[in-house]
């Protein structure tokens, strides 16, 4: 990543915490016989698919390079494939969603290793791209941030999960800006 080497190592462990606790949830679910919290497969898809966001999102902070591009691209065409073929319209837009995070990975790796290849550092991503990247998760930040903290006081439902997806949205956020 472009940036300061501190910004680097605490996005890293943002990351890393988050995908950590979304692996641990997805491994208590298996020895359970069932996934975590609500037990259905798409819970235990979510749990891992976070799992695989957080890590590569450590990684790509701390060794950036164009080899983290290509899984992710795949994950991406899988998974958006996945969200046109789902059965029931949460699958669907849970699909959708963590699709539109895998190709931001691949188009993050990508295009960091484009500015690193580039001219001394300069960004390597389009900025319509980047833009409406910067757009998707700034916005999906508010609305679980909003589901984070209710108007009327009321505790939400696991605090834990939805403060991870609001710190996994937050760390995208952080690392596009530095496309």
């Amino acid at each position: 990543m472009h940036g300061p080497a501190l910004v680097n190592w605490l996005l890293a462990a943002l990351a890393a915490g988050s995908g950590g606790y979304y692996g641990w949830r997805a491994r208590r679910g298996r020895r359970a016989g069932a996934s975590c919290g609500d037990g259905s497969p798409a819970r235990r898809e979510s749990d891992l698919l976070e799992a695989a966001m957080g890590l590569g999102m450590a990684g790509m902070a701390l060794l950036p390079g164009v080899a983290w591009g290509w899984p992710y691209a795949l994950l991406a065409a899988v998974l958006l494939t996945g969200a046109l073929a789902g059965r029931g319209a949460a699958l669907r837009a849970h699909r959708l969603h963590h699709g539109i995070g895998a190709l931001a990975m691949a188009y993050m790796a990508l295009a960091m290793a484009g500015g690193h290849a580039g001219h001394h550092g300069a960004p390597g991503g389009l900025p319509m791209v980047t833009g409406l990247l910067l757009v998707y998760f700034g916005g999906y930040v508010l609305w679980e941030g909003s589901r984070l903290i209710p108007a009327d006081g009321a505790v939400p439902a696991a605090p834990l999960l939805r403060a991870c997806r609001a710190g996994m949205g937050i760390g995208m956020f952080a690392m596009l800006l530095t496309v």
